[in-house]
């Protein structure tokens, strides 16, 4: 998917950025000034769009990916951010998800048949 005239680039992306606190507090800014959490919910745990922290992606869920993600968008409501975000903004907001602790439960689970949670 190309946003902007520009088609993804090949072979691997790799975050220059390093999973620190500092990156991670940017990162939180810019979700939550890009309402991110609209779709994603606080902590991205999800919310009318995917949780980012529950481990199950559907577009890769490797640093790379998720920056393709975010820059060019996803079909059905991930909209492109690579003309509105630059890409150290938009590597702020993977280092902020990475940063994010896997909660034991997560909004998305889906429990065994017949099995009720409180």
């Amino acid at each position: 998917m190309a946003a902007g005239g520009n088609q993804p680039p090949g072979g691997e992306i790799k975050n220059p950025l390093s999973i620190d606190s500092t990156n991670a507090a940017d990162g939180s800014k810019v979700f939550s000034a890009m309402n991110c959490d609209g779709c994603h919910g606080g902590g991205a745990l999800g919310w009318v769009g995917p949780s980012l922290v529950d481990g199950r992606w559907r577009y890769g869920g490797t640093d790379g990916a998720l920056f393709q993600s975010i820059f060019y968008g996803r079909p059905r409501g991930m909209p492109a951010y690579g003309g509105i975000m630059s890409p150290g903004a938009i590597w702020k907001v993977v280092a902020y998800i990475r940063a994010q602790p896997v909660p034991a439960d997560v909004p998305t689970e889906r429990w065994p048949s017949g099995e009720r949670r409180p």
